[in-house]
């Protein structure tokens, strides 16, 4: 038996959904499976066993805002990593790590591990780094140049290479070096038996008609102040004060967004859930009757694909989002596209759904037909099937 270790630095498993995703299928076709990752908000426990996959969690100091809280966070999480893979290996073994980026460093446990005992790499490409440094400090230079380098070394490390969408596997080619045959696209589809269509829960419009729903990241790049400008146009120029806005996830961002929405004026109209069990944000997006994907403009989401997008379609939601390569890709029919970081553009599409039920509709259904049809997990699965067998150069793996 092939065995892996998984390594994240971001989220805990199984919240991370790609990554559990991907740990299941390998261990439901004969792959033991081992993943080191951090532990986070109802996952404390430094050891679980679930569902045959064992997760070692470490804690991390701090979660990272500034050069040098992002310095401390990935010191540590490298040193952490480094220390249970000495675990991992005495216990279960290894024959390959599968590193999750973000950050561009882990390649460091890949490439020791690689030299000493000849275990195989696998870098799973969730993020751009170049492009996110970018975005979140407007300028390049001398850290601009290492994470590119960073992403470069990377992919030299790499025996195969994952890309969540056409766009980072033609990064991967072009920017990381790597042979167009060893670079596989495995989307992040998701598991219609979680992602399940369930009864509104009336409450959660607050007594309003309207609920307008986000999952997601409270971080810099998701947009969301766009979100709260909307708000604003909805409700105080608009004047529509039958419109509430549920917004479901936990982040760095989290309590300057909310006072945002306190200055803005539009506390009231607005949800904080935090970060909440599976259960709740699904009420929350199956209550809402629009879903929005405010997230930035730039180079790096435009390349992006964004799970929240396949999840609001699986759950036959009409979608409002900024004009972007891999969000149009992912929805088409199901969303409406406003002009480019344009908050006023994004509530007046708003309220053009809210007001057309029938459109609505429509579009619900397609979003749904499509994941049904093409982008649901199952439909990814061989290909992550595929690029391990190429991993090992065994085609009945």
């Amino acid at each position: 038996m092939r065995r892996i270790l998984m390594l994240v630095e971001n989220l805990p498993s199984p919240f991370d959904r790609r990554v559990w995703q991907e740990a299941t299928t390998l261990t439901a076709n004969g792959y033991g499976v081992a993943i080191i990752c951090p532990t986070g908000k109802g996952y404390e426990q430094h050891y679980e066993l679930i569902e045959g996959i064992h997760i070692y969690r470490y804690r991390l100091p701090m979660e990272a805002e500034g050069a040098l809280g992002y310095l401390i966070e990935y010191s540590s999480a490298l040193f952490h990593m480094f220390r249970l893979a000495f675990k991992v290996r005495r216990q279960h073994g290894f024959d390959a790590i599968h590193a999750c980026n973000p950050p561009d460093l882990l390649f460091l446990v890949g490439v020791f591990f690689k030299r000493l005992f000849g275990t195989r790499f696998v870098f799973d490409h969730h993020d751009i780094n170049p492009e996110l440094y970018e975005a979140k400090f407007g300028r390049r230079g001398m850290l601009w140049k290492l994470m590119v380098w960073l992403e470069r070394a990377t992919f030299r490390a790499a025996d195969v290479s994952i890309a969540t969408n056409e766009s980072y596997k033609k990064i991967a080619i072009e920017r990381g070096g790597m042979d167009p045959e060893r670079v596989f696209v495995v989307r992040s589809g998701p598991k219609l038996d979680r992602l399940k269509i369930l009864p509104a829960v009336d409450a959660l419009k607050q007594g309003r008609r309207y609920l307008v729903g986000y999952v997601g990241v409270m971080g810099q790049q998701e947009g969301l102040e766009y979100l709260l400008q909307a708000a604003v146009h909805i409700v105080k120029t608009l004047h529509r004060s039958d419109v509430h806005f549920g917004l479901v996830g936990g982040g760095t961002s989290l309590e300057d967004l909310k006072r945002q929405a306190a200055q803005l004026g539009v506390a009231e109209y607005v949800t904080f859930t935090g970060r909440v069990p599976d259960q709740q944000m699904l009420e929350m997006l199956n209550t809402a009757d629009v879903c929005v994907n405010p997230d930035i403009a730039n180079e790096m989401n435009d390349k992006s694909t964004m799970n929240k997008i396949m999840e609001y379609m699986a759950l036959g939601k009409p979608i409002v989002q900024f004009d972007l390569t891999e969000g149009r890709f992912s929805a088409r029919e199901a969303s409406l596209y406003a002009k480019r970081n344009d908050a006023i553009d994004m509530a007046e599409k708003i309220i053009h759904l809210l007001d057309h039920p029938d459109e609505r509709e429509t579009m619900g259904r397609f979003g749904r037909q499509r994941v049904e049809s093409e982008l649901q997990w199952t439909f990814e699965e061989p290909k992550l099937l595929k690029a391990y067998a190429t991993l090992f150069d065994d085609k009945s793996a």
